[in-house]
């Protein structure tokens, strides 16, 4: 193959190429029971989920080609343009279901705030990987990284998509569990984050967005209402035992008491269909992906390949452990998707490439 070292085919990384396939296989596969289009062969939205699957395999394929570090050159301004698009839906984006995330590309719908996550993880590689790993970060260095994810955090809750934005922070703060911050700073980012907690209260959160909260500290406040999606998903999962009422045999998913089967709540259909046989090896598939992506992390051989590692392993941890914690109950439901197995296009895509990127940074220790 011309063009392409040798050295990158011999060493290409398998085992989170695997994992990741079988995830988002797995994921086709329960979206054809959970889609509204009983006793279709392909439903629609699994037919289009396997088109955006295609296509994020040939984006992960084509990330392998590109030299990670080249990604440390162009982390602000692909940040900016970020901005810009999550800028431009508020004015141009597509509304659905009360929330404007889209922007109308035609053949496709670009949800801008997924491409924030891979931004936000590649700008503060770029950042870490600069500063001068001996001197403690304090809180004055922490200004500007919060004013970072301040601007597209917000600009998501706008849309509303509070979930999402609680990623971009989760995600974003996780960087500090591999730098050293100094005690005084930590304090003062806990007491900072419960006075952020305590503004978005009062003056951003929607009603129903607050009642989310309310139900799930008392899930009989509105068992018909903010309750239920909460109430039956525990009752899919529950529902499944050990090995699960088999494929297409699910009742809560068949018969439609399982609201947003195909986003939110689609490890309950799994939980439902295929037990907890089933739901433990889908999170041994997770877990194997974050444990091979901390190695990889480990024996980078730059630390903006170590960071950008770090950043995607906590993205898939953060987004895997909310989502199933809401299905579960032990979480409040703040729509966040399962990554790989929910619907969704950009999702999809954006998890594709953070994996590319992961692999990438695998396979080029072996070159430099």
């Amino acid at each position: 193959m011309p063009g392409i070292d040798r050295r990158l085919i011999q060493n290409f990384e398998w085992p989170i190429f695997v994992m990741g396939l079988a995830i988002a296989l797995i994921g086709i596969v329960n979206l054809i029971s959970a889609s509204p289009e009983r006793g279709a062969f392909l439903p629609d939205t699994a037919w289009r989920q396997l088109v955006w699957m295609a296509l994020g395999l040939a984006l992960l394929l084509a990330t392998l080609l590109l030299d990670y570090r080249t990604l440390e050159r162009i982390a602000i301004p692909f940040y900016g343009g970020v901005i810009l698009l999550l800028v431009a839906v508020l004015f141009i984006g597509r509304i659905v279901n009360g929330s404007q995330r889209w922007i109308d590309l035609g053949p496709m719908n670009l949800q801008p705030s997924e491409l924030a996550k891979l931004a936000l993880i590649i700008l503060f590689a770029r950042l870490l990987a600069r500063r001068s790993a001996t001197s403690p970060i304090g809180l004055l260095d922490l200004v500007g990284p919060a004013v970072l994810v301040a601007i597209p955090a917000a600009l998501v809750v706008k849309q509303p998509d509070l979930g999402t934005a609680l990623v971009l922070c989760i995600v974003s703060a996780s960087f500090l569990a591999v730098t050293r911050v100094r005690v005084t700073s930590i304090v003062l980012i806990v007491a900072a984050g419960v006075a952020a907690v305590t503004v978005a209260w009062l003056f951003f959160l929607h009603d129903y967005q607050k009642e989310r909260v309310f139900t799930f500290m008392n899930p009989e406040r509105d068992p018909l209402g903010a309750a239920y999606h909460s109430i039956q998903a525990q009752i899919a999962v529950g529902a499944g035992g050990l090995f699960g009422k088999g494929f297409l045999h699910g009742s809560q998913s068949q018969l439609d008491f399982l609201p947003e089967e195909q986003t939110d709540f689609v490890f309950s259909v799994l939980g439902e269909e295929w037990g907890f046989v089933g739901t433990a090896s889908v999170l041994v598939l997770y877990l194997g992906i974050l444990i091979r992506g901390l190695m990889i992390a480990h024996s980078s051989k730059d630390l903006f390949g170590a960071y950008l590692a770090v950043g995607i392993v906590s993205l898939f941890f953060w987004a895997g452990a909310i989502n199933v914690g809401m299905v579960i109950g032990v979480l409040p439901v703040v729509g966040v998707p399962l990554p790989m197995l929910s619907y969704g296009g950009s999702a999809l895509l954006t998890c594709m490439i953070a994996l590319g990127l992961l692999m990438n940074v695998s396979m080029r220790r072996y070159i430099f």
